[in-house]
């Protein structure tokens, strides 16, 4: 008695379907410019709890921990006092030298801080930008960020050393003036952070010459002497009165240690500043934005 012969069902015919290519991107694919600043909102969170940890971490390993956050500005002013103070007398004419000098340095090193770290982060994270697809401005974002709450205990520091410190300050309502000078400083730190760390990211030499950079720029900020005693040439004088750091300084100076409203040409110069960086350095990166990671 022979097997049943079993009976396969019909192929199912194959029909046609319509695909809409027009919703489809390139992965890896450079979105457009008004999505990728949706992009970037979306990650605020994670950018502001990213930034946090990092700060509470990054001093774990030392002895003395957060502290170094206020002890390495205070050292560095402590010998700038030594040798431009004492040594080289460039505190002639200046009301509270000591004043003059502490705010030039920590309002400095804010500003070296987070243009370093920034122009540094797509390149340091080479590996997380090859391995994942997120907005790589976040990085710049976060090391700007990081480096503005690690500038929060030193801020704190300069405001108690002079009103401890002699000649002492009092507290006035200009104080609070501080505030906005300091969005502007972040917003222009951002900024030329945007610029550098593509221009790293392509060409790592550039992080090189960044240290020599912001020494020099430093030396053009008047942080340790009076621009109107040392600069007599006119045109070498006008660019240090549109220096957007020399600006940043002196306005917080005006509202600390000589209860003056700044001049609005100081907030206009460093407004100016601020916005049009921030606007080249977010056009500028997303512009490069497929380029990154790449070897």
């Amino acid at each position: 008695m022979s097997p049943k012969k079993t009976t396969l069902p019909e192929p199912a015919a194959v029909q046609p379907l319509a695909v809409n290519t027009r919703k489809l991107s390139r992965v890896g694919a450079r979105p457009g410019f008004l999505d990728y600043l949706v992009q970037l909102w979306d990650y605020r969170h994670f950018v502001f709890y990213d930034a946090r940890a990092r700060v509470l971490n990054g001093t774990r390993r030392d002895r003395l921990g957060s502290a170094w956050l206020i002890l390495n500005p205070i050292l560095n002013g402590l010998t700038y006092y030594v040798i431009f103070g004492l040594l080289l007398h460039t505190n002639r004419g200046i009301e509270n030298f000591l004043g003059y000098l502490v705010v030039g340095i920590f309002m400095f090193q804010l500003s070296a801080g987070a243009i370093t770290s920034g122009a540094r982060s797509v390149h340091n994270s080479k590996s997380v930008v090859q391995a994942f697809n997120f907005p790589r401005a976040t990085l710049v974002i976060g090391a700007n960020l990081r480096e503005l709450l690690m500038g929060v205990p030193m801020i704190l520091a300069m405001l108690l050393i002079i009103i401890v410190l002699p000649p002492a300050e009092s507290i006035t309502w200009r104080w609070i003036l501080i505030l906005p000078a300091i969005a502007l400083q972040f917003v222009f730190n951002l900024g030329v952070g945007l610029i550098l760390a593509r221009i790293v990211s392509r060409v790592h030499d550039v992080t090189h010459l960044i240290p020599f950079g912001m020494r020099a720029w430093m030396y053009g900020s008047a942080i340790f002497y009076s621009y109107d005693r040392f600069i007599t040439h006119p045109q070498i004088l006008a660019l240090v009165k549109i220096n957007p750091l020399f600006n940043v300084i002196d306005i917080v100076r005006n509202c600390l240690l000589y209860d003056t409203l700044p001049a609005w040409r100081s907030w206009g110069i460093l407004s100016a500043w601020a916005l049009g960086a921030l606007a080249i350095g977010i056009v500028f990166f997303w512009r490069g934005e497929e380029t990154y990671g790449r070897s």
